[in-house]
């Protein structure tokens, strides 16, 4: 048997952890902070050993004109070379960093939007198999009542096809918890899917936040970006500016004596002007300043309609629990009565899918609410109902 889901606020905990797209933002993190420690590596020099005059003829005085010479060489970046790379690992240590903060954000709000459908899921079909123990009830009273002759033995059949029709929906709502909990349990990184959710979240609240809109995890996000981007372009600026390469050695000659032997070099930037890599590079720091502003305006608009959307659904909530409410009061009254025979059994078939129709709506109302909360959380940067 499969366990039960634990409440939100520890399979958040727990899914931080172990679920794969996270994890998979804690490699990408670790990757750019690997990156930022090796653009402070100073370059390596180089050892060069040459052999001159081989096979050259002895001297006069018989001896050899072999030389050999060993030098090491030291490069050496001037231009800024190496703080500019220092700088863009720091960049995109930095971007790295909001990306897994953006990632965490988003799946704690699909997560939350998970355990609430599976929740009312559940709720759903508990309102099933309710309206299917009154159709029960309404068919054995109708066909008590057809044996006394006080119903037509239309009734019977009409008390059956509800009955048949509960059915189906108690049906097809236990497929909707099957599939919202295989949903969760994936979401949340569980090879083997929930039986079910032990917490309710559909019934807590959060509080509205005053944060600004224009400076929302993906507008962070997008700035972390856009400077990365600015980063690297400082670097290829860099590129074409030549090493200087400081060499220091010793040169050992035919006749045994020594010598050392000191150079300089330096590349020249005659052809390879790193002309191409640099508006490459421009180039794409321009795509990242029109995200940047493409995510402020979604951002604004974002938390404008989240708020919206959620002072609309605690609207809608309490509009349905009156209406459930009033339906509930409704079908008790048409029942009593149907049993005093004052009621017919069309009008109390009729009550009695109201009364469903309005406890569904209840909780559809109450998804929304999530849905809306969820959708406020992210826009303001928080983990859906997993902060204060």
């Amino acid at each position: 048997m499969a366990d039960p889901a634990p409440s939100y606020a520890e399979l958040l905990r727990r899914s931080l952890v172990r679920a794969p797209q996270l994890l998979e933002q804690a490699a990408h993190l670790r990757a750019a902070r690997a990156e930022a420690r090796q653009a402070r590596a100073w370059p390596n020099p180089s050892a060069g050993i040459e052999i001159e005059n081989l096979g050259a003829p002895r001297t006069a005085s018989d001896e050899s004109q072999l030389q050999t010479t060993l030098t090491i060489t030291q490069p050496f970046e001037l231009g800024g070379k190496r703080s500019a790379r220092i700088a863009a690992g720091a960049a995109g240590v930095a971007a790295a960093e909001a990306r897994k903060h953006q990632v965490e954000v988003d799946y704690a709000a699909e997560l939350a939007l998970a355990y609430a459908t599976a929740e009312a899921m559940q709720l759903r079909a508990q309102l099933a198999e309710t309206d299917l123990d009154r159709a029960r009830d309404d068919l054995r009273a109708t066909q008590a009542l057809v044996a006394a002759g006080k119903e037509a033995a239309l009734r019977a059949a009409q008390a059956q096809a509800g009955l048949s029709a509960a059915t189906a929906m108690r049906a097809a709502a236990a497929a909707d918890v099957t599939e919202a909990l295989a949903t969760l349990s994936a979401l949340a990184g569980v090879g083997e899917p929930y039986s079910s959710v032990a917490g309710s979240l559909l019934e807590v609240e959060t509080p509205m936040t005053g944060s600004a809109p224009g400076r929302s995890l993906a507008v962070a996000t997008a700035e972390a970006e856009r400077d990365a981007r600015a980063a690297l372009v400082r670097v290829e600026r860099t590129r074409p500016i030549p090493d200087v390469g400081l060499s220091g050695g010793v040169r050992r000659f035919g006749d045994g004596g020594t010598g050392l032997v000191v150079g300089l070099s330096a590349s020249i930037p005659l052809f390879d002007r790193n002309t191409g890599g640099i508006a490459a590079a421009e180039a794409r720091r321009e795509a990242a300043d029109q995200q940047l502003a493409a995510a402020r305006l979604a951002a604004a608009a974002s938390r404008r309609s989240a708020l919206a959307q959620a002072d609309a659904a605690r609207t809608r909530l309490a509009a349905a629990g009156e209406g459930e409410a009033a339906a509930a009061e409704a079908y008790r009254l048409a029942r009593i009565g149907y049993d005093a025979g004052k009621t017919s059994l069309l009008e109390l078939l009729i009550l009695r899918r109201a009364l469903g129709d309005a406890r569904a709506l209840t909780i559809d109302a109450r998804l929304a609410r999530v849905r809306a909360l969820t959708a406020l959380a992210r826009a303001e940067g928080r983990l859906a109902f997993g902060e204060p």
